[in-house]
């Protein structure tokens, strides 16, 4: 059965990079794209892995994507998909780990080894 991932936050042209990127890495997925508070909550029920931008695009009342990660990580109460920041900025990941994030990728590393490897953990597959 194929992994749901949610690109939270991002414009069309990073979303269509991330799922290639994810796609080099898990062959099985489907995407669901989410840029506001009502898609976000729909699209988590069944989601295997939240990618969440750092810099979110749309409407949502995070600040952030590190702020929207401490959110979602709170709500889900042991449940729900794992949480994932996609951002280059190493002190932003270091934060997504504290809010309940599971180590991210920035856009820049996002085809490299250790991003796939990070992405078939996170949805619990392997090579």
């Amino acid at each position: 059965m194929a992994k749901k991932i949610v690109l939270v936050g991002h414009c069309g042209p990073d979303a269509a990079m991330l799922r290639s990127a994810v796609r080099g890495a898990v062959t099985d997925v489907s995407f669901e794209s989410a840029n506001d508070e009502e898609s976000l909550s729909r699209a988590m029920h069944g989601a295997d892995l939240a990618l969440v931008n750092r810099a979110l695009e749309g409407a949502f009342s995070a600040s952030d994507g590190v702020e929207l990660i401490g959110r979602l990580a709170a709500d889900r109460s042991g449940g729900g998909p794992a949480l994932m920041l996609v951002s280059n900025f190493e002190d932003a990941q270091a934060r997504a780990v504290e809010a309940g994030a599971t180590p991210g990728f920035g856009k820049l590393s996002m085809y490299d080894d250790a991003a796939k490897e990070r992405l078939r953990r996170a949805l619990g597959v392997s090579a």
